[in-house]
């Protein structure tokens, strides 16, 4: 059900470009509330995904409808998305583009657009995209390992915040505090892991992120970020641990505990 694509750093890759093309070619992007926008405009990066799609092609000509989910990573290291709806059902062939903070408000102009376009309704499972499908496009789009250009700004800050809103108690020590208090820099990469429980509006959240902190002497250490709604209420938290695959053992013990299969 899901591409992706990642921005970050400077230029129009950037999160903040990014930002800025989404609101510029929405119809009702003065909607989005001036808080909202203030917390997106310390993203650090941005990853926008295919959440679902609908094509009918029984009229005069084909009519789509897109919905896509954007990701921004904002400084304080939480996760803000933004809907954006797209389809071609008015009067000509132009795509024409919707922007929403609320999902409830999203599902609303999903029906609209679907009763336009007529048929069956909104998007079922089946008319989803495949999950191998997904996967393919997403190890095709996001470099497997990213090249790193560590960004020397407040990278100490940084691994404090990180670790503070770890909510797992087996995470790092104070051994790794006290080392990263001397981080010359540090680097954020989304981990190709696509993970989700099917197709629709269920679908389990769960991510990685890597940390890497340059330290004194050229040193690196990488701290791995599992953030995840498997949780009671569907809470979205956040784990950090020091080894890449202790973070996809919790990723997949929290999954057998709620009976959900990544």
């Amino acid at each position: 059900m899901e591409s992706s694509r990642v921005g970050e750093g400077g230029g129009c890759g950037a999160p903040a470009g990014q930002l800025s093309e989404l609101l510029a070619r929405a119809q009702n992007g003065f909607e989005i509330d001036e808080s909202i926008l203030e917390r997106l405009g310390t993203a650090l990066m941005h990853q926008a995904e295919l959440r679902s799609y609908r094509q009918r092609n029984e009229l005069p000509r084909p009519l789509r409808c897109n919905t896509y989910r954007h990701i921004f990573l904002l400084a304080d290291g939480s996760s803000l998305l933004l809907y954006e709806l797209e389809h071609d059902a008015g009067p000509d062939e132009r795509y024409l583009y919707e922007v929403y903070a609320e999902e409830a408000a999203l599902d609303r102009a999903e029906r609209r657009v679907h009763e336009w376009i007529g048929g069956s309704g909104p998007a079922s499972e089946a008319e989803e995209l495949p999950p191998w499908l997904a996967e393919e496009l997403l190890l095709a789009m996001v470099p497997t390992q990213p090249r790193r250009e560590y960004a020397a700004e407040d990278s100490p800050d940084h691994a404090r915040r990180l670790l503070r809103r770890a909510e797992n108690e087996d995470g790092p020590g104070e051994v790794v505090r006290e080392l990263l208090q001397d981080a010359r820099g540090h680097h954020i990469s989304l981990i190709t892991k696509p993970r989700r429980r099917g197709c629709g509006r269920d679908t389990t959240w769960c991510r990685f992120y890597e940390h890497a902190f340059l330290l004194e002497g050229g040193g690196e250490v990488s701290l791995w970020e599992l953030e995840h709604n498997m949780t009671e209420g569907g809470r979205l938290v956040c784990e950090v641990y020091l080894d890449e695959a202790e973070a996809e053992v919790a990723a997949d013990r929290h999954a057998r505990a709620k009976g959900v299969e990544l």
